[in-house]
């Protein structure tokens, strides 16, 4: 790994964080594809599953931010124990409800209490600020962690899917569950790397989505949600319609390797200046990426397509951690970086079925207007919220934050 990388693990500590983030945030590519191989081998009813999943991502959009506002008063292990141990035991209602046919409703309240899941990519990048907040090395970290997230994606759905089909339908989301169980465990373990909290006494009763800054973002990453969630429909379609289903999988992963070869080498380099020109460079990128998908005529083409249009996804989320961190206090942190896990979660179940629709309509094909569309959109709201990005929150408690921080360590 290039020396930039190499030193980020320098710090006391980070190895085993970074490694139980890993772990703990592998349920979110798993858990909603394993239980669409779940209900689909059970009981045959793809509209059920999919039903299912859209409950989890609207679950999760709702009370995500929610369990993370509470991380950032309490502490990561103070809430993150008792919430992961609910989402564990809704999980395991879900794997008995469909094996053994419960009634659809049992399915649906255990599917809404998965959605508690905490967002363990927020909590290990607001790890990463509180060891190397105002400095190049924090760059580099988020940059890290982009590319975890990618390699999630590339490894989640591959080992979820297979495992169901192979051993038994339900060995997918068990797998996520046992994940999801280890890295929490395991990360909230590390009590000498764990943000100090921050009472709501001391910082006010506010939600981080006060800020204007960050209003911005998620409604951007809404649309940029879309362009996900679309395209991962619209491929599988597209394969199908061309006999070959199964390269789908293929097909999606370099859209993904893009991504992750994208954010490496961005964590390499260093920008002066803001990062509101990157950012919005970026998701001008994003948008003009999905043009040539309106003209795929084969699974190879579009397999390159897909991975050039991987190219401006990690840069661009890597550059939307730097702003949350200018537009949220830090007694907000990680609430402010789940509500942007938030609005993509709900742009990709507004992709996903809006490209469904298309598709029935007017063929896969077609389908690929629908993140063309998203991308305008993600574009139009960058250029009218640009003005409020370019207004970042003053640091006033600075110094003396960092002062506190370390007396509370040096105490505990």
């Amino acid at each position: 790994m290039p020396s930039p990388y190499s030193a980020l693990f320098a710090a006391p500590g980070s190895k085993g964080f970074s490694a139980a983030g890993f772990l703990g945030r592998m349920p979110l590519s798993m858990m909603g594809i394993g239980v669409v191989t779940m209900i689909s081998q059970l009981t045959g009813r793809y509209g059920l599953a999919g039903a299912l999943t859209a409950t989890m991502a609207l679950a999760a959009a709702a009370l995500g931010p929610q369990v993370s506002r509470m991380v950032d008063r309490y502490g990561q292990r103070r809430v993150l124990r008792p919430v992961t141990l609910f989402a564990l035991a809704a999980s395991a209602g879900l794997l008995c409800a469909a094996r053994f046919a419960w009634p659809d409703w049992v399915l649906f309240v255990c599917s809404a209490g998965i959605g508690c899941v905490p967002s363990m990519g927020a909590m290990v990048r607001a790890r990463w600020a509180a060891l190397y907040r105002d400095t190049p090395q924090l760059h580099t970290a988020y940059s890290f962690e982009s590319v975890v997230d990618e390699v999630c994606f590339i490894v989640g759905p591959i080992l979820s899917i297979g495992l169901s089909t192979v051993w038994f339908p339900e060995a997918g989301p068990l797998l996520a569950a046992c994940f999801l169980a280890a890295g929490v465990f395991w990360l909230t373990a590390q009590r000498a790397t764990e943000p100090v909290p921050h009472p709501r006494e001391q910082h006010g009763r506010g939600s981080a989505m006060g800020s204007a800054g960050l209003q911005v973002l998620v409604a951007t990453f809404v649309a940029t949600g879309a362009i996900f969630g679309a395209v991962d429909v619209v491929t599988v379609a597209f394969a199908e319609e061309q006999g070959h289903k199964g390269a789908a999988s293929v097909v999606l992963a370099l859209y993904a390797a893009g991504s992750c070869l994208a954010g490496a080498v961005f964590g390499l380099l260093h920008f002066k200046g803001a990062p509101e020109g990157r950012w919005l460079l970026g998701i001008c990128a994003m948008a003009v990426s999905m043009i040539p998908l309106l003209l795929v005529g084969n699974l190879p083409f579009l397999a390159v397509a897909l991975f050039v249009a991987g190219l401006s996804i990690a840069p661009t989320m890597i550059t939307t951690m730097s702003l949350i961190e200018q537009h949220v206090p830090r007694a907000k942190l990680t609430e402010g970086m789940t509500w942007v896990s938030t609005g993509l979660a709900v742009g990709v179940a507004l992709g996903s079925s809006v490209a469904g629709w298309v598709i029935d309509a007017a063929g896969a094909k077609a389908g690929y207007g629908v993140p063309a569309v998203s991308g305008a959109v993600a574009v139009a709201v960058g250029f009218l919220g640009y003005r409020r990005l370019k207004r970042p929150v003053p640091r006033r408690e600075g110094t003396h934050e960092h002062h506190s921080e370390r007396e509370e360590r040096h105490v505990a």
